[in-house]
Order: C-alpha cells, then sequence, then structure tokens
C-alpha cells in the first residue's frame, strides 16, 4: 500500500515538472481555451496515478483529453513544454497493458489510427515527435504485458501441477492401503479359516480319535506359523525390508514361483479340503510378479471352498501352455453345512484389483454344475 502511495506522488511529481512549472515559466495561457487545453492535458497526466485500478478508463480519459488539447490548442497556438510528451508516452504504454489477447490487437489498431487522427487536426505537429513519444511506450507496455502474463501462467500451471501432485499422492496412498488391505486379507484369511476349521474338526474329535485330533491340532498349529510367518515378511516389507517371498507381497532373493501353489494346495489337502492340482505347459518362463498372483488367486480360492463349501472336490489347474498364464479353480456344490465363517467382503474384489493391476483379468460366478469358479488370465 506504502509503494502505491509513493508511485502515485511521483506521478504528480512528474506531472508538475515536465508540465505545470515550464507552463508557469513560460507564461500561463490567458484564453479560455488556452487553459482548457492546459488543464485537459494535466488531467490526463494525473490519471495515470490510478493506472493499476483502472487502466482501461485511464486509457481512455487521458488519449480524449490529448485529443481534446490537440483542437483546442491548433487554433490558439497554446505553448506546451515538449517533456509534457512524456506523458503521452504513459498513456501508451498504460493502453497496451489495459487490453489483452485479441483486444491488445485492437488496441495496437486504436492507436494508429488515433496518431493519424491526432496529425490531421493539428498537421504543424511534428510527425516524428509523436510516434516517438508514442509508439515505444505502447511497445514498452506490450512487453510489460505479455511478461506479467507469463508470470501469471506459470503460476497458474504451478498450481495446477501442485493440485494434480496432491491427488496422484491420495490416489497412491489409496492404492497402497488397498494393496495392503488385500495382502494382510489372503495372509490373516487364510490361515484363520483353516484354524477355524481345523478346531472345529479337534473339537468333534476329542475323545473319540486321539491320533485324529491331534492331527488337527498340528494343522493349527502350522497355520497360525505360517501365517505368522508371512506376516512377518509383510511388516518387514513395509518397513523398507524387502524379505522376499510371496507372502511378503512381492518379489525378493529367489523371488515366487509356481511351486508355492504346489505348498498351499498341500496344506489345503492337510486341512481336510478333497483338491487335486494340474499343471500344464512351461512353468520356468512364468515372472515373479506373474507367480505371486496366481498364488493368490489360488490361495483366495482354497480359502472360500474352506469357508463356503466344505467337503466339497476342488480342481485346481495352472495353464501356462498359451501366451499368459491361466489360473483356474473350481469347486463342486457343497455336500455339508456351509460353516459359520463370516468374512470381511473384499477378498475376490481386492483379487480383482491385484489381477487388474497386473494386467490381467478375473473373472469369479457360479459353476455349471452349482459349484463355484474363480479363472484368472495373465499375461506371461
Amino acid at each position: 500500500m506504502a509503494r502505491h502511495w509513493l508511485e502515485k506522488a511521483g506521478i504528480a511529481l512528474a506531472v508538475l515538472v515536465l508540465l505545470v512549472l515550464p507552463v508557469a515559466l513560460h507564461g500561463w495561457p490567458v484564453s479560455l481555451d488556452g487553459n482548457i487545453t492546459i488543464v485537459s492535458v494535466l488531467v490526463s497526466g494525473l490519471a495515470l496515478m490510478w493506472w493499476r485500478i483502472h487502466p482501461r478508463l485511464v486509457a481512455v480519459l487521458g488519449g480524449g483529453l490529448w485529443l481534446l488539447a490537440d483542437v483546442l490548442g491548433a487554433g490558439n497556438s497554446v505553448w506546451l513544454p515538449d517533456p509534457a510528451l512524456a506523458l503521452a508516452a504513459g498513456l501508451t504504454a498504460v493502453a497496451a497493458l489495459a487490453w489483452t489477447g485479441r483486444a491488445a490487437w485492437l488496441a495496437g489498431a486504436g492507436l494508429a489510427v488515433y496518431l493519424l487522427v491526432f496529425w490531421l487536426i493539428d498537421p504543424s505537429t511534428s510527425p516524428v515527435a509523436v510516434v516517438m513519444f508514442t509508439v515505444p511506450g505502447f511497445l514498452a507496455g506490450t512487453v510489460f504485458r505479455l511478461r506479467a502474463e507469463a508470470v501469471d501462467e506459470l503460476g497458474r500451471r504451478g498450481r495446477e501441477l501442485e493440485e494434480e501432485r496432491e491427488l496422484f499422492a491420495q490416489i497412491a496412498l489409496r492404492h497402497e492401503r488397498s494393496r495392503i488391505a488385500s495382502e494382510l486379507h489372503d495372509i490373516i484369511g487364510h490361515a484363520i479359516s483353516v484354524m477355524v476349521i481345523q478346531a472345529a474338526a479337534g473339537q468333534r474329535l476329542v475323545g473319540r480319535d486321539q491320533a485324529g485330533a491331534q492331527q488337527a491340532f498340528a494343522a493349527i498349529a502350522e497355520s497360525a506359523r505360517r501365517g505368522q510367518e508371512d506376516l512377518h515378511r509383510l511388516v518387514e516389507l513395509l518397513g523398507g525390508t524387502d524379505a522376499g517371498g510371496p507372502g511378503a507381497g512381492g518379489p525378493g532373493a529367489g523371488g515366487p514361483d509356481l511351486t508355492l501353489i504346489d505348498e498351499v494346495v498341500t496344506r489345503a489337502t492337510r486341512s481336510g479340503l478333497d483338491v487335486t492340482c494340474r499343471f500344464a505347459g512351461d512353468q520356468d518362463a512364468v515372472a515373479a510378479a506373474t507367480a505371486h498372483i496366481a498364488f493368490r488367486v489360488v490361495q483366495e480360492s482354497l480359502t472360500n471352498a474352506l469357508r463356503h463349501a466344505p467337503g466339497a472336490a476342488v480342481r485346481v489347474l495352472v495353464d501356462g501352455s498359451g501366451t499368459g498364464l491361466v489360473v483356474r479353480v473350481e469347486n463342486d456344490r457343497s455336500g455339508g453345512p456351509r460353516l459359520d465363517l463370516t468374512g470381511t467382503g473384499r477378498g475376490l474384489a481386492g483379487l480383482r484389483e491385484r489381477v487388474q493391476d497386473g494386467g490381467g483379468q478375473l473373472r469369479a460366478g457360479p459353476a455349471a454344475g452349482g459349484g463355484w469358479l474363480v479363472e484368472a488370465t495373465l499375461p506371461g
């Protein structure tokens, strides 16, 4: 605010030095037309004090007053000091600043017409002086305006980039949270499902089949140990230590391969699930990331079969004979009562996101025989 007041004071001082003092020293005109001429130029100069707030009004008003002074001064030979033309230079600079875009070109054309009219009204005025005190000011104002527009555009783009960066950060955070939730669901959900089923079986066998009960409790212990190991790997990975292995959610040293599917199928068989697994095609050519997704597809499908189709036969097919990898898990209709195991509701949704993030497609729904089918098509 203080800087603006200093600027206005400077403009008023310039008007005093360039116009009022020279006219007073030369001799103030006594005619009415002469006084109107001097006052017109004086007001046009003082109008520059508000060029920041109302640039268009200042340009139009100042130009009109200079044209009025030209009309009145031409017939009365009113003397104006040459330095007063600097005020005209200021007005043309303001005219260049007042309009932008296509309107700025129209303002330039209007200035050319204005100068022509100005010279036709008073041909005695040197055209060179008129051009020298107007065109450079207009060009300087144009350069200043273009620079200010470039700064504003860069600021706007910077704000847009900052907003996009924040948006991408939020999306990445949501994606990472979703990935962690999927990993936790796969690790904890499978382990808990196995433990609940084996605990129920162990309760039925206690007192009747001691060996079977011990086997059930051993399966519970193994499932808990496996879940703890996988959870430990996931914690290490999130902490910045790449522990490797599929349980950690990503490839590490000696990254995951399709043999892990054999391992999860074996554990499911020991849990009492009637499951068979068949491999086709080249298993060694499958990328570690694809093998990890395939492992999670089989693990989630077997977990759902344990929960929702106890006693039903499950068939697992891992086919790498084509250009990609097809993982198919199908279970028959359940022959026994459904276990009271409530899931999180995001198992298949998280699995679909995981498969799609890997560039594949997931299909899940009722099978022809009344069971359930999960089929994932993954890139090679």
